[in-house]
């Protein structure tokens, strides 16, 4: 591994043997990065599969000619890969949970509601059907009602016309199509809605996943050219380089001295200059996860309500009504004759109806077709859970990946690295 790691390193190969190496190295990380660069933009990103594989071609071959012939690439490249334990290896990460929240977590609660809104559609249906019955029932009753009063005992007293009038809405295909095209508008609006919210977000992300990549190389680069060209820059470690040029000059009571403040790159100590940043960033993912906690929250109290709305409207019970009519048509004798003669008043009973109806309003919505609530995805939340695990994981290892960094780069550029040594041996030795 030492042996194929320093010809990846050189500048330029020795002979035909270290550079058909150099090609077979940098051939595997092409295909290994091309494979994934396409996986990002056809599964994360969601552009079709085409344009994935044509940008996933390309990005490879012009990956494979820049690894080869240019040796700061290399060492820019190899930069790339700590870095993404870094704020910026977060912030893509970020953006891929944000993706697989809109693309899943969503469209999920978008469902539910309209499942919600399905319900109330079949209620609404269903009790008008029972109200456009009741009127029915009401000409039934005014029908015989009307025919009871024609009925009285003596032709005299009989009305002309003893049947009631109404004006019923015999044809209900109105309200229904009303009702239907007002179904359609909310679906349709709330379609409009879904895909607007999808759209944004989905090109939102796209721009900030490029630039992001985009970051992530240039501050690879940039940490490059100020290791190149500043001597005080990360230099503050305790290489093997330094504790051999302190022995060789018998100043090793320099290390040993200033070890509060150099970090040996290869321990797992963390100073607490080191330590802050961590917990900062911590906190500042702990928000982010609050934030897409509560996503998850609505998407289960949309299915909550929208299955107990469901389950419960299939089995509400019907209304009973009952409408009692009671006529009694009596006359009166003339009580003057009946005072004469010392008898008490009568009436004479000319005609008795009494009748009870019985009717049903209906809310139930056991007879209509409505799409069942679709439950959470659990695997989203556990891909979820697993990338906010890494997310901490790279909080506490950005130092680590940091070291990292300087490392690469000092194996890349030992002469630097020699320069870099020295002027940090000077200082000690001034200070001490």
């Amino acid at each position: 591994l030492a042996d194929l790691w320093w010809i990846y390193s050189k500048p330029v190969p020795a002979d035909g043997r270290e550079l058909r190496t150099l090609f077979l190295q940098c051939s595997c990380i092409t295909v290994v990065i091309g494979g994934l660069f396409y996986n990002w933009m056809f599964a994360s990103l969601e552009y079709s599969w085409h344009l994935s594989v044509a940008m996933a071609v390309s990005f490879s071959l012009l990956l494979l000619l820049t690894l080869l012939l240019v040796h700061p690439a290399r060492c820019v490249f190899s930069m790339i890969m700590p870095t993404l334990g870094t704020k910026q290896g977060r912030k893509l990460l970020f953006s891929t949970c944000i993706m697989i929240a809109v693309v899943n977590i969503t469209p999920n609660i978008m469902g539910n509601i309209q499942t919600i809104l399905q319900v109330i559609k079949c209620i609404c249906k269903n009790s008008s059907d029972s109200l456009l019955n009741s009127t029915a029932l009401l000409e039934k009753v005014s029908w015989e009602f009307g025919v009871a009063i024609q009925e009285t005992v003596h032709p005299i007293y009989k009305p002309m016309n003893g049947h009631f009038r109404f004006s019923l809405l015999q044809n209900s295909s109105l309200i229904y199509q009303k009702m239907h095209l007002a179904g359609e508008k909310i679906s349709r609006e709330f379609l409009s809605v879904e895909v607007l919210v999808k759209d944004s977000i989905r090109i939102a992300n796209r721009l900030a996943a490029g630039f992001f990549m985009l970051y992530l190389c240039f501050e690879s680069t940039w940490y490059l050219k100020n290791y190149l060209t500043n001597l005080r820059f990360d230099n503050f470690y305790i290489t093997k380089k330094l504790e051999r040029l302190a022995t060789d000059r018998g100043a090793a009571h320099l290390l040993v001295g200033s070890s509060n403040k150099l970090i040996r790159p290869t321990g797992l100590r963390l100073s607490w200059e080191e330590v802050v940043p961590c917990l900062v960033q911590a906190m500042l993912v702990t928000v982010a996860l609050l934030l897409l906690l509560l996503l998850v929250a609505v998407d289960h109290f949309a299915f909550s309500v929208a299955d107990t709305a469901v389950r419960r409207a299939a089995h509400f019970s019907a209304v009973p009504v009952t409408l009692s009519i009671k006529y009694k048509v009596e006359i009166g004798i003339t009580p003057f004759l009946f005072m004469v003669f010392g008898h008490p008043s009568q009436e004479l009973l000319l005609g008795n109806f009494s009748r009870t109806y019985q009717h049903h309003l209906i809310f139930s919505s056991a007879r209509c077709r409505i799409s069942p609530p679709t439950p959470p995805n659990p695997s989203v939340l556990l891909v979820v859970g697993l990338l906010f695990c890494i997310l901490y994981a790279t909080v506490f290892l950005e130092t680590y990946a940091r070291r990292l960094c300087r490392g690469i780069a000092a194996s890349f550029f030992p002469g630097w690295e020699e320069r870099r040594v020295l002027h940090l041996y000077s200082k000690l030795s001034r200070r001490h």
